[in-house]
């Protein structure tokens, strides 16, 4: 406890610590699903997804995307062609960027995954109304800064 008595902060209600408590819990089991099936964490599931998306990226537009640390989306990246999900080719342009590509095995993983988020997705979002789930997700989009 601090010598202001007259401090009312009250974490729990504290927006930040709110979205952090609310992604973690959203988040919990759904990591159980791809940490399951293919063995990858959250960065590399962030990683797969980004190209799976979007298609062939470098780790810059990733880190930028997906508002990583670059270390991380390294880290993922290496763990991710290790499983062979991912090839890097070099930029006949820029000889310090690659290319990051799906391959077969990492297109497959990443539509049984997209299939299963879905699945998810819905289950999180039954708990709302379907007016409060669109509000949710704008309000949400606005605070990200999203596209």
């Amino acid at each position: 406890m601090t010598d202001d008595d007259d401090d009312d902060f009250d974490l729990d209600l504290f927006l930040p610590y709110l979205l952090n408590q609310a992604a973690e819990a959203a988040g919990r089991d759904f990591q159980a699903v791809y940490k399951a099936r293919y063995g990858i964490g959250r960065s590399e599931w962030r990683v797969l997804f980004h190209l799976g998306q979007d298609g062939p990226l470098t780790a810059k537009e990733i880190a930028s995307r997906a508002m990583m640390h670059k270390t991380k989306i390294s880290r993922a990246v290496a763990a991710l062609a290790v499983r062979r999900f991912l090839t890097r080719e070099r930029s006949e342009t820029d000889r310090r960027c690659e290319h990051l590509h799906l391959t077969p095995a990492g297109q497959a993983a990443y539509r049984d995954l997209r299939r299963e988020a879905a699945r998810y997705d819905a289950r999180l979002v039954s708990r709302f109304a379907p007016e409060e789930s669109a509000q949710l997700r704008t309000m949400l989009r606005r605070l990200s800064g999203a596209r």
